[in-house]
């Protein structure tokens, strides 16, 4: 059995965060026979529930788990760290804008890309949940120096499961039938999911679904869904946006499915007239733990579009947290 893989999660008391634990102890992420210790950072506000959570993780008794180490201070959590869940943020409330966010949640990720840089392992790798997650991405990734900004990322694997999920119940099949649906840009309203390149069963999603549909309420439905999440249950995607982590990290430790490509947004070194340095969403494949995006995608005009759109959102959002890096 290989030695136990380091494994820092933020907010770890907080919904995210439980939904999160138990699935990465019992191997859902890195693997039936990979061990991990957990290092779990809460505020401090936060540290009696985070016992609490502790108690419930040592209960399920789980083969894999074989430590966890809780603290409040990022240095401690991030320490030695292999793999870093960023998942601890205000979440966007009822009314709430993304520069509500912005504002809120920006300093908390210099901090910890500062404490990442100091004292995670070599091999880190660091997935953002809190959002805005692409500019906190940023912000992270420029106060780590020291870490290869390739070792940054933001999670819009779960726009790519909503995408996946609405084309799978309108066309009638499961949504392991759908594949290559990329997500480019931001996690946010304006997210681009690229249609014209996704399939059902080896088919293309064009040939299945019309296009008024697929240009219209797909879209709509997909970069509103978390608004529709917190106006149904008044409070932001939990379950769902664990699930997509463990999905991002998953892929990232074990790599994509042959013929297939996943989304995450990553550094852009200027594919897809992207301004080099801005956390984008690209399809991406991934071997040996090293991501490549896949480029040469054929783009309409309704598609660059989409996507200068989230150039633009990102380019104010960067501006926004200018002085954070």
């Amino acid at each position: 059995m290989p030695a136990p893989l380091k494994v820092a999660v933020t907010g770890a008391a907080g919904n995210i965060g439980y939904a999160l634990l138990f699935r990465i102890a019992s191997g859902d992420v890195f693997g039936k026979d990979q061990p991990v210790i957990l290092q779990l950072l809460e505020i401090p506000p936060g540290m009696k529930a985070l016992d609490g959570v502790v108690m419930e993780l040592n209960d399920a008794a789980f083969p894999l788990l074989h430590g966890i180490v809780t603290a409040d201070d990022p240095n401690v959590a991030f320490d030695g760290a292999q793999q870093v869940f960023l998942v601890g943020s205000r979440p966007r409330g009822p009314g709430m804008l993304r520069s509500d966010l912005v504002a809120a949640n920006g300093p908390i990720f210099v901090g910890q890309g500062q404490a990442i840089n100091a004292k995670a392992a070599d091999d880190v790798r660091v997935i953002v949940v809190g959002n805005p997650c692409n500019s906190n991405a940023l912000i992270a990734m420029n106060n780590a120096p020291d870490v290869p900004r390739e070792r940054f990322s933001a999670m819009t694997r779960l726009d790519e499961n909503r995408a996946k999920s609405q084309i799978a119940g309108r066309v009638g099949v499961t949504a392991g039938q759908v594949t290559n649906m990329a997500i480019f840009g931001n996690h946010g309203p304006a997210m681009f999911p690229a249609f014209a390149h996704a399939k059902v069963a080896g088919q293309a999603v064009t040939d299945k679904l019309p296009l008024d549909y697929l240009q219209g309420d797909f879209i709509d439905t997909v970069s509103g869904r978390g608004k529709a999440i917190i106006d149904a249950r008044g409070a932001s995607s939990a379950a769902s946006a664990a699930a997509a982590a463990i999905d991002h990290m998953s892929t990232w430790w074990h790599g994509t499915a042959p013929g297939d490509f996943n989304s995450m947004a990553v550094v852009s070194r200027g594919e897809y007239g992207v301004p080099e340095g801005l956390i984008y969403s690209f399809p991406v494949t991934i071997e040996n733990g090293e991501w490549t995006i896949v480029e040469g995608l054929e783009m309409d005009a309704f598609a660059k579009a989409g996507l200068q759109k989230n150039v633009d959102e990102l380019l104010e959002e960067r501006d926004a947290v200018k002085d954070l890096l």
